[in-house]
């Protein structure tokens, strides 16, 4: 935890220090625990304390007796409607929208389709519809909404918040999406990599941190990996860390869009593991199309979401053809964990996104006896694997999460 500090200059500083504090701990703490847990004197506390109090960030929540004689000690929370933070997710299938109070609980969301061409400016407009939806919940108040974070596929120019050229909506490239955000709905926005903001909705989730080492598979359009390593998440030089499509796990696999085969983002991509299901005649081609061998289709957005459900429930039915396609992707999944493991010294891998839950059984059940078979004695501890408690929103989470670490965290003051 960041340490304050007893200098009048930096009371902005110790603000963040003490509202950090007491974030990271649901029960409440008295200005006591919070001079013992930042460092802060008696009476910076009690100064910093009452100005979060007149801010509405936090509030008395009753007294509590420390077991001792004496007057009993008032404990200090957050205060939910202290502030709000949006949450835009822009996925190629769907833009989730989420509205995010101060404890990080998401208090409305909405969902929509994405167009289906992918036009940077129609997605735009359907996100701007989306934050102005939720804006409207009853009893939040305009005012302690504090910014819009939107979550986008990479990579991304994070400084200037612009999408550069993403692989699969190669109509957003260059696309200045924070200011046009910005100038739309009049409040200050970020744009972060949809795997970094995935990371943050599963740290902030855990405040306690249960665990510091862990990767986010994020499994959306298409898969990308967020990492927590020390307790913080890794973002990279530029901002665009957990691009893993081209890490080789097949080869002699699929032929990827570098050239190669056997990439992992194109041996588990929804799209890749649909056209398979075409190719061995498991899935019913749509109308209007053929089908040969080894030759993709070009399939909207929608056509690929359907169908990547389509075979997932044949999976779950027990057909053969099914289950061996998304079995097959499952081992190349563990070939690449296995790796990642082991390179960073993880000891927890959880999977969210967009289209997760239609192989989350599947992977559930298998992927733990996979990473066993390749685990090569480097690893002194067992890797835990899990969904993530957030759900398909937990991009939207986590951006909307960034925008509250970036007013709020002691880390944002400084840097």
């Amino acid at each position: 935890m960041a340490r304050g500090a007893n200098l009048p200059a930096i009371a902005a500083f110790n603000e963040t220090v003490v509202l950090d504090a007491v974030r990271r701990s649901p029960d409440g703490l008295s200005r006591v625990e919070l001079a013992a847990r930042t460092g802060l004197s008696a009476q910076t506390v009690t100064n910093v304390t009452r100005r979060l109090l007149q801010q509405g960030l936090i509030r008395e929540a009753g007294k509590q007796s420390e077991g001792s004689p004496g007057k009993p000690r008032t404990i200090l929370r957050l205060n939910p409607a202290g502030a709000y933070a949006v949450g835009v997710h822009l996925d190629p299938t769907v833009i989730a929208c989420v509205l995010l109070d101060l404890e990080g609980s998401v208090v409305a969301h909405v969902h929509r389709p994405s167009p289906p061409d992918g036009d940077a400016v129609s997605t735009l407009a359907a996100a701007v519809g989306a934050i102005r939806e939720v804006l409207a919940t009853p009893g939040v108040d305009p005012e302690r909404v504090i910014g819009v974070g939107v979550a986008a596929p990479g990579p991304i120019d994070a400084e200037r918040g612009v999408v550069v050229r993403p692989p699969l909506i190669p109509s957003w490239n260059d696309f200045h999406l924070r200011d046009e955000l910005t100038a739309a709905t009049g409040l200050p926005s970020l744009v972060a990599k949809d795997v970094t903001c995935a990371a943050v909705a599963e740290r902030w989730s855990d405040p306690a941190g249960a665990s510091r080492d862990y990767a986010f598979v994020y499994y959306g359009t298409g898969v990308g990996v967020g990492l927590v390593l020390g307790g913080e998440v890794y973002t990279g030089s530029t901002d665009n860390a957990g691009d893993v499509g081209h890490v080789l796990v097949d080869p002699g696999g699929t032929l990827c869009a570098c050239g190669r085969r056997g990439c992992y983002g194109e041996s588990v991509r929804p799209y890749r593991l649909v056209m398979q299901g075409l190719w061995a005649g498991v899935l019913t081609p749509p109308v209007g199309t053929t089908v040969a061998p080894e030759e993709d289709l070009q399939l909207d957005v929608e056509t690929v979401d359907e169908l990547f459900t389509e075979l997932a429930s044949a999976a779950e039915g027990g057909d053969a053809g099914a289950r061996e396609i998304i079995d097959r992707s499952i081992r190349n999944s563990a070939f690449y964990l296995s790796n990642l493991t082991s390179l960073l010294d993880l000891d927890r891998i959880v999977y969210g996104g967009p289209s997760w839950s239609r192989v989350e059984r599947r992977y559930l059940d298998q992927l733990p006896a996979r990473l066993a078979e390749l685990d090569t004695g480097i690893l002194t501890h067992g890797i835990a694997i899990a969904s993530s408690a957030i759900g398909e929103d937990v991009a939207a989470v986590g951006a909307a999460a960034l925008v509250l670490d970036e007013t709020f965290s002691p880390r944002a003051v400084v840097r």
